[in-house]
């Protein structure tokens, strides 16, 4: 029988106690209206519209050439599907970094013109006057760190961060500053299990893993990537829950057929 408390809308503070009852939380990605509706109202906890869309959706091959403007857009389209979960948006690359009041400004503009529920930002020490100025006008934040795709041509990789113990002290340095600036909750990407079981040990506030092992407070994954959407990313963090693709394809083939036959539409599909 499941212990899980249910709750009529997620927010901060439920995340917090379910993290205390050492309840599991939910997220995965969204970025359009009919998608949403389905993952809210299978009972995730959190969405993020994430600045993933930039490749999801838009096919580019970085997260970076997404806009504050395109964001805004698919968090609308998400925030009106949604009865339940708590919805947090990425301020996507350019918004925050380096200067805290555009940083604001980004985020009123997200919260004002979407109705999320709060933001997310990567990085630590290097953007936490940006997320102390958010914070001042009670936008909730969402802090990530390890693997940040924003900084990817910093790296020049996607490879698993935070392997040696230089990286590995910033970034639980950086997870506990966060958490005393006033975040609310936290995302580890791509680092060691072990790592991030004793971030999550060490911290209030919950920890929400994307291939950073089970001992995180809970799991985030892309929509698209574990229903099966997408078809060529296969990194071992990711379960599939479904071959969407091949569903998909399937489907489309077989309406093509009955148009090119003449058996769509049949009698009773006309007026």
């Amino acid at each position: 029988m499941s212990t899980y408390k249910e709750v009529k809308r997620i927010t901060t503070h439920v995340l917090h106690e379910m993290k205390a009852r050492g309840e599991k939380i939910s997220m995965l990605t969204a970025y359009d209206y009919s998608m949403a509706k389905i993952i809210d109202h299978a009972g995730i906890d959190i969405i993020l519209v994430g600045d993933s869309a930039s490749n999801v959706m838009a096919g580019h091959e970085t997260t970076l050439p997404i806009t504050l403007n395109e964001m805004i857009y698919h968090a609308s389209s998400v925030v009106r599907a949604v009865n339940r979960a708590l919805v947090i948006v990425d301020l996507p690359f350019g918004t925050y970094q380096g200067n805290s009041i555009e940083a604001l400004n980004s985020a009123i503009r997200i919260m004002k013109e979407s109705g999320a529920h709060g933001v997310k930002l990567e990085g630590g020490s290097e953007i936490i006057e940006s997320i102390e100025r958010i914070l001042s006008a009670g936008i909730p934040v969402m802090g990530h760190l390890g693997l940040t795709p924003q900084s990817i041509y910093k790296f020049g990789t996607y490879v698993v961060r935070a392997k040696e113990n230089e990286e590995a002290k910033k970034l639980i340095e950086d997870a506990q500053l966060l958490e005393q600036t006033g975040c609310f909750g936290i995302i580890l990407e791509k680092i060691p299990a072990e790592l991030a079981e004793d971030v999550s040990k060490s911290l209030t506030m919950p920890v929400i893993g994307i291939g950073a092992g089970a001992g995180c407070d809970g799991q985030v994954l892309v929509s698209h990537d574990m229903l099966g959407i997408n078809n060529d990313f296969n990194p071992r963090f990711l379960r599939k829950y479904h071959n969407l693709y091949q569903e998909i394809y399937g489907a489309v083939g077989a309406y093509i057929e009955d148009v090119r036959s003449g058996d769509f539409p049949n009698n009773k599909e006309q007026y």
